[in-house]
């Protein structure tokens, strides 16, 4: 028990103490330099977005990536003062992070490959957030999109996660109008020429109180199939990005409630019964 009394226990507690301030202060001086780097990369992308005339979604989209890199070269940094305040060998640490990132270049390749692909995806704009897309077949708007995943947030609530290396085929349907198509039926008794002039007075009267949506007609563009107990007519127009759902559905309702106005059938299946009397 004599090594119990060979101990000094003032250097020890003096070393703790100083270990301990100089851990508070590291995180402080962290969690400062996070805050403010965060705060200089979202203001700098703002302005870049006023000078430049940038697109909401590119900008978010490559804000978010700059927030993501200086995340980790700050937890690198800090987890290098971190590792040194207990005394262990720093060069050593950023050596072994470089043998670490040439061990990955070689075994793990399908991160690089997620690298690569997510690098140009970017370079090439295919995505930006806030766009409706088909990536991987999931439909969703984008939310994230990093070096290594891209983020889909599905329209059921639903947030994918998909590895770049599996973005094969990508659909992006936010680059240009949209269009909405709605297909009406009416019996085989009616007058096709009426019925196309009674749902063209509905899109042109669409047309003036969605004006802010719709970019061109909605136009009936004449019959599109004979159906077993129907004639199909159809209506195309062209709306703003995301606009088209919204549209094709006041058009379904104000078409019916204008067909049965006008004592336009629509069909529905009918049943016939053949009695024979014997």
């Amino acid at each position: 028990m004599n090594w119990i009394n060979d101990i000094v226990w003032e250097d020890i507690w003096t070393s703790i103490i100083v270990a301990a301030v100089q851990l508070v202060t590291i995180l402080i001086v962290y969690f400062i330099v996070r805050a403010i780097g965060r705060r200089l990369i979202s203001n700098s992308f703002e302005r870049m977005s006023n000078q430049k005339n940038m697109s909401i979604g590119r900008v978010k989209t490559l804000e978010k990536l700059a927030l993501n890199v200086f995340s980790y070269i700050i937890l690198f940094i800090l987890a290098t003062f971190l590792i040194g305040i207990f005394g262990l060998n720093v060069t050593g640490l950023i050596a072994g992070a470089g043998i670490v990132g040439l061990a990955i270049g070689f075994g793990a390749q399908g991160l690089v490959s997620d690298v690569v692909t997510g690098f140009f995806i970017l370079l090439e704009k295919q995505l930006e957030i806030e766009e409706y897309v088909t990536v991987a077949g999931v439909d969703g708007i984008v939310e994230e999109i990093g070096l290594r995943t891209t983020k889909i947030r599905g329209f059921d609530g639903t947030v994918h996660f998909i590895p770049n290396r599996e973005i094969s085929t990508l659909s992006n349907h936010s680059r240009s109008n949209m269009r909405a198509l709605v297909d009406i039926s009416i019996a085989y008794d009616e007058n096709i020429d009426e019925a196309i002039a009674v749902i063209q007075a509905v899109c042109d009267k669409i047309a003036v109180e969605e004006e802010n949506k719709i970019k061109e007609g909605p136009n009936v563009v004449g019959v599109q199939a004979l159906g077993d107990s129907d004639v199909v007519l159809r209506v195309i127009a062209k709306t703003e990005n995301m606009e088209q759902w919204g549209v094709e559905r006041k058009l379904r309702k104000e078409i019916k409630e204008a067909l049965d106005k006008n004592n336009i059938e629509i069909p529905f299946p009918h049943q016939v019964y053949i009695q024979k009397n014997t």
